[in-house]
């Protein structure tokens, strides 16, 4: 399915489906802490959904197992938590959360550092992968071009020397989880579909300390970095305004 503008009403649900995401993603940011396990985390995270009345997207997509993503350092999405995984000092944790209300549908992510940083790189890492999908917001409006918002995107994560994972993509989201068209972190300004206003996309760069290529790990959904190097996450899902963009999971 193509995204396509979205009714009133349905903007009004998933206004509230993203505030109810900002909210859970807020309490993980806070609670994560070494000794912790990954299934922890999703316990919290489905507990204070429940709570606030609205039903995990992801849980049974194409099978899978849990409410979030968990994934640590060289996992760059897709972790499925697990008891026994424990998070230890310095790690980066990205928590990869969406969330359903009135049928409509949001997809937001965060990465943190658990406890004390390892390095400054993984500071920087985590801080400039947010700025990439800051940049990718700052260009949209009406009638802007994927492109643009992957070329700004790809500019930040470039100049830090960063790998860009290129397998895997923003995309329309609202009433299905992944929606056509997908929006690469990297490209040329001018180029691809135009979007919208009241179109509803999900950007989400992901960003490593070596290369850009990725396997699958051995449970099928977890996907990490060839080459070891650590990862961080981020998106949000926004709505395309006349001149810009309103950033539904804050």
């Amino acid at each position: 399915m193509y995204t396509r503008e979205k009714k009133p009403s349905e903007i009004a649900a998933m206004r509230e489906s993203g505030r109810m995401l900002a909210t859970v993603l807020e309490l993980l940011r806070h609670s994560a802490k070494p000794g912790m396990s990954t299934m922890d985390l999703n316990i919290i995270a489905e507990k204070e959904l429940q709570s606030l009345g609205g039903k995990p997207a992801f849980l049974g997509y194409q099978g899978f197992p849990a409410v979030l993503c968990v994934s640590i350092n060289d996992e760059v999405v897709h972790g499925i938590p697990s008891k026994d995984k424990i998070i230890e000092d310095g790690d980066i944790v990205s928590l990869d959360f969406g969330v359903v209300f009135d049928s409509m549908i949001t997809d937001a992510a965060i990465s943190v550092i658990v406890g004390n940083p390892r390095s400054e790189e993984d500071v920087r890492l985590v801080k400039m992968t947010e700025k990439s999908l800051l940049d990718g917001i700052n260009v949209i409006k009406d009638g802007v071009k994927v492109g643009d918002i992957a070329e700004s995107i790809q500019k930040r994560l470039d100049s830090n020397k960063f790998g860009i994972v290129r397998d895997l993509v923003g995309h329309g989201v609202g009433h299905d989880l992944h929606e056509d068209p997908n929006i690469p972190n990297y490209g040329h300004r001018g180029q691809g579909p135009i979007l919208r206003k009241n179109m509803t996309i999900a950007i989400e760069p992901m960003a490593t300390l070596g290369g850009y290529e990725v396997k699958v790990g051995r449970d099928g959904w977890t996907i990490l970095t060839a080459d070891g190097s650590r990862s961080a996450h981020f998106e949000h899902t926004v709505l395309i305004t006349e001149t810009g963009a309103e950033i539904l999971t804050r």
